[in-house]
């Protein structure tokens, strides 16, 4: 197995990707924590975990808050006893303009991304540094590279979260910690049936127009998990810095 004997951190694990990322990673021999605001659905992966054999905990956090973030990191720390991957999931979308977007919305979307994937780093990184590996992993997005209609905070805080992936990958490459961006494109999540009732598109002709890629389809939580457990593996032993676009063609096309 791939991940036996490590511990993954994994933000916004309650749902879409982050729990089938958490899944996956279990499978695959991780212990794995899982933070999120919903209890019950936090309760429900972490059951789902431990019912197949895997070892699993739920810590309700908030990733736009420090103190939440350091607790997480801490709670994990506590019952596992180190932490070899973070996964920097957590986000939130409005799909808004620039003079759309109040500022509340804008501070939401950049808190929950970026800011979140900074505290969530600052605070497990110190423990990683004095192991002398590590792996972190950020949620991005195609539109993080190319940008999109009417998703100015959420391009800003994708792009970002690149940007400082790369830094990061620099900064801390000589302690032995490799940092890469997953790149989602439209995905089977709750996020995607929210996004096109926001945007007052029916369900079919918002698919449809999500599936104009060179593969012609939607992609699936599941897919996107395959690749976060590339870049958290040794598989990707030799990868850092970077974006790895999981789209079925959509940035290439």
């Amino acid at each position: 197995m791939r991940l036996e004997g490590k511990v993954a951190l994994i933000t916004g694990g309650t749902s879409g990707i982050g729990s089938a990322t958490a899944m996956r990673f279990a499978s695959e021999g991780a212990a794995v924590a899982i933070t999120g605001r919903d209890a019950d659905r936090g309760g429900q992966v972490v059951q789902t975990i431990i019912t197949n054999g895997g070892k699993a905990l739920f810590i309700r956090s908030d990733v736009r808050f420090a103190d939440e973030c350091r607790r997480a990191v801490d709670e994990t720390l506590e019952r596992f006893g180190r932490i070899d991957v973070l996964f920097n999931n957590a986000g939130v979308f409005h799909p808004r303009t620039v003079p759309e977007c109040t500022e509340e919305e804008w501070d939401e979307t950049i808190d929950s991304s970026l800011k979140g994937a900074f505290l969530m780093s600052k605070y497990a990184l110190p423990s990683m540094i004095e192991r002398g590996s590590g792996s972190i992993i950020h949620t991005s997005s195609g539109w993080g590279i190319l940008g999109g209609d009417k998703a100015a905070a959420y391009c800003a805080a994708k792009g970002g979260l690149i940007i400082m992936a790369k830094a990061m990958a620099i900064d801390h490459g000589p302690d032995g910690i490799r940092v890469n961006c997953v790149c989602p494109g439209d995905v089977i999540t709750p996020m995607l049936p929210d996004d096109a009732a926001k945007r007052g598109m029916d369900w079919e002709e918002y698919a449809a127009g999500a599936a104009e890629r060179p593969l012609g389809r939607i992609g699936t939580a599941d897919e996107i998990a395959d690749a976060v457990l590339f870049l958290a593996s040794d598989e990707s032993s030799f990868v850092t810095g970077e974006a790895l676009v999981v789209d079925g063609g959509g940035v290439a096309g």
